[in-house]
């Protein structure tokens, strides 16, 4: 179904959108984050994924369709549709399927690969994922174990970090997907800098945000106390935070983390860097969990993605919420309008 829009729509960003595992709520998603008129009003999309999965859904919900569909071999930026279905009709996922399998793993890999492509060529202006299956992946031969190492591995990106926007907080991890007693062992003064590092660039490139003040979290209970309980604080996070500074970031601590986040949701800090996985992620899901939004940074393309899993065990059923998916969505938008209009600012009116 075509779509009319008086507001010029070849100036609208277009944001590609990843189906996710098919056997999971990523189609379910992706649909109910789409149906709002609001939201196809900010933008244009290509749906990488399958437009049989996508009916499928859209029928269950008594949700009419509302996008185009074009074979995913010549991917373009100038459909004639506010949304389009880049339909990948070699793969078909059987709808009992609710649960990790290869052949979704394989589909949901190739959606992520031609849109970081596509995104790269500058076809789209961002990537929103919907949520993939770690053991999908695995089970299809996939070399990567997310799409945060899939990312930095396409972009040819050294440096990454996971960013989460929950409601007034915002932000980084030191240390992602490791074992808590692990973290001893990658614990380092360039772990806990690339993140302030990347976080400040992002903040400014994406949130326009000329000097953001960030808060960093101390590892240990109550900040070590001066080494009783740790001296992670004073041999690693300090000297992080000086080698920030001393590159002109903004930046203040280690903080004691049981009170940092309240700190920062109070308006105190802008963004904040926890040092490890649920340090950061339990404040972000308590503050806001349904429109939590996953943000990688340290790659040159934007990408975003809902804060949540598959849902194995409520796909199928129409009772997906996709609120974070849409605020994924508008994360995006956002990002990729402060970024042109950074990219205007930096070359001038006469390169374009």
């Amino acid at each position: 179904m075509k779509e009319n829009s008086h507001n010029s729509t070849t100036e609208q960003p277009v944001i590609g959108i990843t189906m996710g595992d098919a056997a999971g709520i990523g189609p379910e998603v992706v649909v109910k984050a789409l149906a709002d008129p609001e939201i196809r009003k900010a933008a244009r999309f290509v749906v990488f994924g399958m437009n049989e999965q996508l009916c499928y859904v859209a029928d269950a919900a008594e949700i009419e369709p509302f996008w185009g569909r074009h074979q995913h071999e010549k991917i373009s930026r100038n459909y004639p549709y506010k949304v389009v279905v880049a339909d990948y009709d070699e793969y078909s996922v059987p709808p009992w399927i609710h649960g990790p399998s290869r052949i979704a793993g394989e589909a949901s890999l190739r959606f992520c690969l031609d849109a970081i492509d596509a995104a790269r060529a500058d076809i789209i202006d961002a990537v929103v994922t919907a949520p993939i299956s770690k053991k999908s992946w695995k089970l299809a031969g996939a070399e990567w174990p997310g799409h945060t190492e899939m990312l930095a591995a396409q972009c040819k990106s050294p440096r990454k970090a996971m960013m989460f926007v929950a409601g007034p907080l915002k932000l980084a991890l030191a240390t992602i997907h490791e074992a808590l007693f692990d973290v001893r062992n990658k614990f380092t003064i360039g772990c806990v800098f690339e993140p302030i590092d990347l976080l400040n660039d992002a903040l400014k490139m994406y949130f326009d945000m000329a000097n953001p003040k960030i808060g960093v979290a101390a590892l240990n209970p109550h900040a070590g106390e001066d080494g009783q309980f740790g001296d992670e604080e004073k041999r690693i996070i300090t000297p992080a935070i000086s080698l920030a500074r001393h590159h002109g970031i903004n930046c203040l601590g280690p903080f004691s983390a049981d009170t940092l986040f309240l700190r920062a949701v109070r308006g105190e800090f802008d963004a904040v860097v926890a040092m490890y996985h649920d340090q950061g992620m339990i404040p972000v899901k308590l503050l806001d969990p349904a429109h939590a939004v996953n943000v990688t940074i340290g790659i040159p393309i934007i990408r975003t993605s809902p804060a949540h899993g598959t849902a194995f065990d409520i796909a199928g059923r129409n009772i997906a919420d996709a609120q974070s998916m849409k605020s994924a969505i508008t994360t995006a938008i956002q990002m990729a309008r402060v970024r042109k209009a950074c990219e205007l600012i930096n070359t001038g009116p006469a390169d374009h």
